[in-house]
């Protein structure tokens, strides 16, 4: 939650510097297009970095916040700003985004110029996705991603790249188009209850909407983020997907777009709709589909012989312990669902990048093709083996202290889910650890894996910060942490505050800590708010 004020600039920058740089890999030339990408986002990942170290930690107002009027007659706006949670997830998605581009030098040959700038579109929607104050700016961005991430499954993918990008392009439309339906309905709202049109998010957190009602936009939010988290029995998209994707693809699906919708869920849906996002048979579904999930995906997980879709099925698994944390609604299960978020995008990024530079050398992802390859890849045997240890959850890396706050605060609200769920680290270790040693651990027998090459400086260079990255959020969390906490904390109070039981016909005033988080101070009006926006 939070407050929004202020016309700085750094936001809207972040975003025109990605779309900038598309421009300028279409139309200059083709040998330059993966310099021009690269260079663009090395300069979005400079931008972005001092955000981190300026944040105020003692706060859950929105930062470094902008909002002018753009489509008056209507009420939108254009309304940017960051809080605890979305400074992360726009932090992930500029440090992958210039190793997702080095990644791809000596894995794209063909239509660079078209594959480089879908890159930097779809970097700027997911940044976009992330700083949106307004709905119809978030929707924007929201649909914007789907076009490039289309173009690189389909044009760039493996075999079935035509059957896996249209599925994932349906999957994705579909429900977006139920949640535009009640981004109107709420817009609606807003008009029938202060008189005028409004999609600004601090002005829709202001509707009274009775328990019944929320139920249904609720569920029409809802549908479109668990499909893109992807929850359990919505995930079928997910693996064809990572599979035909090229490892860019594959990196960016994994480590940025499923948080996506968890992220949705955690900006708009549950504090649009409390009562229904505290609702005991909502929450009851939420949780017992991320139960499955967990244990579905790793039973799959560890039959799988083909490497990436092994890890494409772990991100199943991960994400639904993330939305146990997220509908338990503690603050310590919370702070973990987020945290963990950022963990499986370093390390199941890390993991989709060492496969796609093994596949480089072999031409296979199949695992019995591998064996013994630590003798000749020493330093990919090393990567390897800590990324997996991350993704399991080993102490020490970061993937634990996620899956630890998760389960400790979980266990505060639903102990029983939470011992269940905690069985997940086992199956986790029982798909992960034998892949591993089947790639790197089994006799050298094969004289084409003989003859491989160990990672080359380029390739070291990728993946070294994301190494570093497992190894400092494991060790020292709690700079992460502290600028996640107030944004947390403030959301538990709102929901709590705000929500009412199914039984309830008509919502009462809005209680005092709701009008504290969507005014600045004492009592404003609408207009006088706006006024205040837009000096």
């Amino acid at each position: 939650m939070g407050k929004l004020y202020g016309t700085h600039w750094i936001l809207t920058l972040l975003l025109a510097v990605p779309l900038t740089g598309a421009v300028a890999c279409l139309v200059g030339p083709e040998r330059r297009a993966r310099w021009t990408a690269l260079a663009t986002t090395l300069v979005a990942l400079a931008l972005s970095l001092p955000l981190f170290w300026t944040f105020s930690t003692g706060t859950a107002e929105f930062q470094n916040a902008a909002s002018f009027p753009w489509i008056e007659r209507w009420g939108i706006s254009y309304a940017v700003g960051l809080d605890g949670i979305s400074l992360l997830m726009l932090l992930l998605t500029t440090v992958l985004m210039p190793l997702v581009v080095a990644g791809s030098f000596s894995q794209i040959g063909r239509r660079e110029r078209a594959f480089y700038a879908s890159l930097l579109i779809l970097m700027m929607g997911m940044l976009g996705v992330f700083v949106s104050l307004d709905l119809f700016l978030f929707y924007m961005f929201w649909e914007v991603m789907l076009i490039p991430m289309y173009m690189i499954i389909g044009i760039w993918g493996g075999k079935r790249r035509i059957y896996s990008a249209v599925k994932f392009f349906l999957f994705t439309a579909a429900g977006s188009l139920l949640m535009l339906v009640a981004i109107v309905a709420l817009v609606h709202l807003h008009q029938q209850q202060f008189g005028e049109a409004s999609f600004a998010y601090a002005d829709l957190l202001r509707l009274s909407i009775p328990p019944r009602l929320q139920l249904w936009l609720f569920g029409a939010f809802g549908l479109a983020f668990a499909i893109k988290v992807p929850l359990f029995p919505l995930h079928t998209w997910l693996p064809d997907a990572h599979v035909e994707a090229p490892t860019a693809g594959s990196v960016i699906l994994a480590g940025i777009l499923l948080k996506m919708g968890v992220y949705g869920f955690l900006r708009f849906a549950i504090p649009l709709f409390p009562s229904a996002a505290m609702n005991r048979g909502v929450v009851a579904v939420i949780l017992l589909l991320g139960l499955i999930g967990i244990v579905y995906a790793a039973w799959v997980a560890a039959v799988q012989p083909d490497a990436k879709k092994l890890i494409a099925y772990t991100s199943v698994a991960h994400l639904g312990f993330v939305m146990l944390g997220v509908f338990a609604l503690t603050p310590q299960s919370l702070e973990g669902a987020i945290l963990q978020m950022v963990n499986h995008g370093i390390s199941t990024g890390a993991l989709f990048l060492l496969i796609g530079m093994i596949y480089e050398r072999r031409h296979t992802r199949l695992i019995a093709d591998f064996g013994g390859i630590a003798r000749v890849m020493p330093f990919f045997a090393m990567a390897l083996t800590v990324v997996a240890l991350s993704s399991i959850g080993l102490p020490g890396t970061n993937g634990f202290v996620g899956e630890f706050l998760i389960l400790v605060g979980t266990f505060q609200r639903y102990p029983v889910v939470a011992v269940l769920a905690t069985t997940g680290v086992i199956f986790a270790a029982a798909y992960m650890l034998p892949m591993v040693q089947r790639i790197i651990l089994n006799p050298l027998t094969d004289d084409e894996n003989r003859e491989l090459s160990d990672l080359n400086g380029r390739e070291r260079a990728v993946l070294a910060p994301l190494l570093g990255l497992i190894l400092l959020i494991g060790v020292y969390p709690q700079p992460f942490l502290d600028r996640i906490s107030p944004s947390v904390n403030s959301l538990i109070e709102y929901v709590e505050a705000r929500a009412l039981p199914m039984e309830a016909e008509q919502e009462p005033e809005i209680p005092a800590v709701a009008f504290e988080l969507t005014q600045r101070e004492g009592n404003h009006t609408l207009e006088e708010e706006r006024g205040e926006i837009g000096r």
